[in-house]
């Protein structure tokens, strides 16, 4: 790409950032409402009707982890990767069964999260931390995802800069946009990406249906990008005898990714934010429409495929540095002009800052709720809670900026698979507890232990290199997502648990006497 190009690109990229960035900052005069209070700083005083409530939870799920990894997923493993197409239509119609009912229980009692939410259900501190802290542990290579992204994009626009910290080189490109996000969320909350999000739908759509129509007319039609990706990569391959195959595999993955998705805070802080049990539900219903959009966001991985873009040497010290993840900055390189090419990136930056935004609030109100007034200042005011979690947020993008400058853009990757399958495990104390009274707090807990326990042994027999985990039965294979098999092992544990620990119908009684 030539100079005069790059500078297109970047000049376009710029003004949209920072008209974006802009409309963050003034985000604070809209709803207006006392910004000292944890619930309007955090959930906008549960005030999002339907329309916003769309557009903020499109926000959730939109992210660089959508834009970057998962194209960069089929790039390299093929049709494998198009898991995440039935795990976001079957993870709605959970969303229409039992999130109503968490919105209403969390509305009448005041709760802001999981963790607040299991501590009225069972009171028991303990398990309510714990639930807490796994929510934090997991945001943060999630939220270090979206850093990762960042960087990719300013890689394929050709920004680069940097200063030494610590021995390690920061990109100071990500540094300000760091800074910018840092700023608009201390200032204005949920409010702040809630409104930005508007934006960002606009520019994701439109780049979304400039490339599936552009991109596959240069490459010769869809035919032709079909074509062009080997045969191995469009299929699973068949199941030997012993055992249950890839196909396993995959379906537990779709499956493993719905039952995760919306326990992660940031999502279930978006819900949370909606102004009633019907604004939940329509979204439920017409949220497919991301579904159908992210199957032909994920071709972009084929794309790149046919378009051969691994192999042209201005794309070399990309692909060095973030491996596959750079398949869709170089497609784009190559298929657009540089004034377009610069509203793209400008769509996935800020499809990374909107989430990013959200990601920290919601790690924020966990930290805040659940170990801070839990724990050190019980009986601290409204506005001194607001103000650490306004802190705690900072903290948490300062954190996920150091992991993204000191260890590998890999690393991340590896460690946002333990992440979901940590959150899994959250699934009996946060949902099954609404249902199932009779649930033991102690049995959860240990329930939780084993299944994280288990799912992170799995993974690290991996090398934290893979998802999947493959079951030995009686010399019958069974390969499964391990978050599914270590929420199964958790579930089993308790319930079995919470059998033996159940009180009898004499002690019952007693015990309300």
């Amino acid at each position: 790409m030539s100079a005069t190009a790059d500078s297109v690109s970047v000049v376009v990229f710029l003004a949209l950032f920072a008209l974006v960035s802009s409309l963050g900052f003034c985000a604070t005069r809209w709803k207006k409402a006392d910004l000292s209070r944890l619930d309007e700083w955090a959930l906008g005083g549960r005030r999002f009707g339907p329309m916003l409530t769309w557009l903020l939870l499109g926000g959730d799920l939109y992210t660089a982890y959508t834009f970057i990894a998962l194209p960069a997923l089929m790039y390299s493993a093929g049709g494998a990767g198009f898991f995440a197409v039935p795990y976001s239509i079957v993870v709605f119609p959970i969303v229409f069964a039992v999130f109503p009912k968490v919105w209403t229980v969390c509305s009448q009692h005041g709760y802001l999260t999981a963790a607040d939410l299991v501590a009225g259900l069972f009171r028991n501190r303990v398990l309510a931390l714990m639930i807490a802290l796994t929510g934090i542990v997991a945001t943060m290579p999630y939220l270090s995802l979206q850093l990762v992204g960042l960087e990719a994009i300013f890689a394929g626009l050709g920004l680069h800069a940097s200063i030494n910290v610590l021995g390690h080189q920061m990109e100071l490109p990500l540094l300000v946009a760091f800074l910018v996000m840092a700023g608009f969320t201390y200032h204005g909350g949920i409010r702040a990406p809630a409104v930005i999000a508007i934006v960002k739908d606009v520019l994701v759509y439109t780049t979304l249906i400039a490339a599936v129509v552009i991109i596959p007319a240069k490459l010769g039609g869809y035919g032709a990008v079909f074509d062009a990706v080997p045969a191995e990569k469009l299929t699973l391959p068949p199941a030997p005898p012993d055992s249950l195959g890839p196909q396993f595999a995959y379906a537990t993955l779709a499956l493993g990714g719905a039952l995760g998705l919306f326990l992660y805070p940031h999502a279930l802080t978006g819900l949370l934010a909606a102004s009633g049990r019907d604004a939940i539900r329509r979204n439920a219903v017409f949220m497919p429409i991301y579904a159908f959009a992210l199957a032909l966001l994920l071709l972009l991985g084929f794309m790149a495929l046919a378009a051969g873009v691994k192999d042209m040497p201005a794309f070399a010290d990309g692909f060095a540095r973030f491996g596959n993840l750079y398949a869709v900055p170089a497609l784009f390189n190559h298929m657009f002009p540089p004034w377009f090419v610069g509203v793209a990136f400008a769509a996935i930056a800020i499809g990374a800052l909107v989430p990013g935004a959200i990601m920290s609030i919601a790690a924020a109100n966990l930290f805040t709720r659940n170990v801070y007034r839990a724990y050190l200042r019980p009986n601290c005011s409204h506005t001194h809670e607001t103000r650490v979690a306004k802190l705690v947020s900072l903290l948490v993008k300062a954190g996920a900026l150091g992991f993204v400058t000191f260890f590998p853009e890999t690393s991340v990757v590896q460690l946002q698979l333990i992440g979901g399958i940590w959150i899994c495990q959250t699934l009996p104390a946060v949902l099954l507890g609404l249902y199932f009274k009779w649930l033991n707090p102690v049995a959860l807990l240990a329930g939780w232990a084993m299944g994280v326990g288990a799912g992170t042994a799995m993974a690290a027999a991996t090398g934290f290199k893979d998802s999947v985990y493959t079951l030995r039965i009686f010399d019958f294979e069974i390969p499964c997502y391990s978050a599914v098999s270590a929420l199964a092992l958790n579930v089993l544990v308790s319930m079995t648990l919470s059998l033996v620990l159940r009180e009898s119908p004499h002690e019952q009684r007693e015990a309300a006497t």
